[in-house]
């Protein structure tokens, strides 16, 4: 029992690091100068917890992390405008990158550039919604192509990193 006691403590504190490893990737983040022409792309540092945390622990706990780096992130760096739009890329991301991940036939760095495009592609239908003009889908080329190239660099050095989570018996 005691044993199991120290798992759990030990479970909820490796979540708490990684929790705030997030917030500081996302706080990084707010510090580099990215203009790719559309408002608000960014790399997604913080993305990099939750693939990461979806192969160590469990889907259930990386998107547990997820939600509350947002959160947190939101009312830190951002506004109410963009913590509606980062909970529906990251709850639509969440969800496409699980059926995934749960198929077990995509890997870590196609899994970053799923979850990357289709955060961008959630982000788009808040936009469209909220502003009421669908005309901003014409970003969608754009936000698709930009979600590749930043999927495929936040996978390279999540899978990188993961390895060597993986060596240390982590």
């Amino acid at each position: 029992m005691k044993n199991q006691s120290m798992k759990r403590s030990s479970r909820i504190a490796s979540l708490g690091v990684f929790l705030a490893l997030a917030m500081i990737l996302s706080y990084v983040e707010t510090l580099i100068p990215i203009n790719f022409g559309v408002p608000g792309m960014k790399l997604g540092l913080a993305n990099m917890v939750t693939v990461i945390l979806m192969y160590i622990f469990s889907p259930a706990q990386a998107f547990l992390i997820s939600m509350l780096r947002i959160l947190m992130s939101g009312f830190l760096f951002g506004n109410a405008m963009s913590l509606i739009y980062s909970y529906a890329g990251g709850i639509l991301s969440f969800v496409i990158m699980y059926l995934c991940f749960r198929s077990k036939k995509v890997k870590m760095i196609p899994l970053s550039v799923i979850g990357a495009v289709s955060h961008n592609a959630g982000q788009l239908i808040a936009a469209a919604i909220l502003v009421t003009n669908y005309n901003i889908v014409f970003y969608l080329p754009v936000l698709i192509i930009a979600g590749i190239i930043t999927g495929l660099i936040i996978g390279s050095i999540s899978a990188a990193v993961h390895s060597r989570l993986v060596r240390m018996k982590f």
